[in-house]
């Protein structure tokens, strides 16, 4: 059952505001966004990822979240984790086989009876930290990365996103980078955060060779401790934290609904 994580305001304020969610292996979490303020205008709603996470079983379990907000026309954000074309799931991490060429955006704007536009959780994320967060009013090539399980990326140039960028699995030392350089890689191989920081230069002077960036931002849980490996980085571009952590995906979906909606 859905729960709300606080009070929820009065419905007026919400109803003509995009609603963002997240959905990720294990749940999803959703929450209306003043694009204004770039934040939460009420507090986020969440709910477990049916399993198995089919297409239907995850659009009900959108329209119960959804439900919980105030009734309105305002356009939906989703995240989805894996390549989004067009509105059609490309690939499926953490989720079912059976979202591959699913057109999530017809699926969920069927069932919600709203517009919703689908977008790749990093994708999602790193739109948000360019607009609101740690790269706010940079211009130029921004590419963001999380540091997580794998390693997500985004690419944005002067505040607009470039999709479905996948840098994690390029190739690095010979092997996939994210399963090198992956912070669970860090983790499994119980590496120090100088022999971590090693990989992690090799993966972004790649990267440098490659786009060329005005600024790396480095988002994911590990972010927190930045200041434990990002100083030992030997690379030419300026690299610094994410700041929205876990609200970045919420807030970029809403943000790049309400714009593939022309509002």
């Amino acid at each position: 059952m859905s729960s709300s994580e606080t009070t929820r305001p009065d419905p007026g304020h919400l109803a003509g505001l995009p609603l963002g969610v997240d959905i990720g292996g294990t749940g999803m979490k959703a929450a209306p966004v003043d694009l204004g303020a770039g934040d939460f205008a009420a507090e986020r709603v969440r709910e477990r990822t049916p399993q198995p996470a089919t297409p239907q079983a995850v659009a009900d379990a959108l329209a119960r979240v959804v439900s919980t907000f105030p009734v309105s026309d305002a356009p939906v954000g989703v995240t989805m984790p894996g390549i989004v074309r067009h509105g059609v799931v490309g690939s499926a991490a953490n989720i079912d086989a059976a979202w591959v060429g699913t057109d999530a955006d017809a699926l969920f704007s069927r069932t919600l009876g709203r517009a919703v536009h689908v977008v790749n959780d990093a994708d999602a994320a790193g739109l948000a930290e360019a607009t609101y967060g740690a790269a706010r009013g940079r211009r130029g090539l921004v590419l963001v990365t999380t540091l997580g399980t794998g390693i997500g990326s985004a690419l944005v140039h002067d505040g607009q996103l470039v999709p479905n960028s996948e840098l994690g699995h390029l190739e690095l030392d010979g092997h996939v980078a994210e399963h090198r350089a992956a912070n669970s890689a860090r983790e499994r191989e119980e590496l120090t955060m100088a022999a971590w920081a090693e990989r992690l230069t090799r993966f972004y002077r790649h990267l440098e060779r490659l786009f060329s960036p005005d600024l790396f931002v480095v988002g994911g849980g590990v972010s927190k401790k930045a200041d434990e490996f990002l100083p030992l980085l030997e690379i030419d571009t300026e690299i610094v934290p994410a700041t929205l952590r876990n609200k970045a995906g919420i807030v970029g979906a809403a943000l790049e609904a309400d714009r593939a909606a022309g509002r």
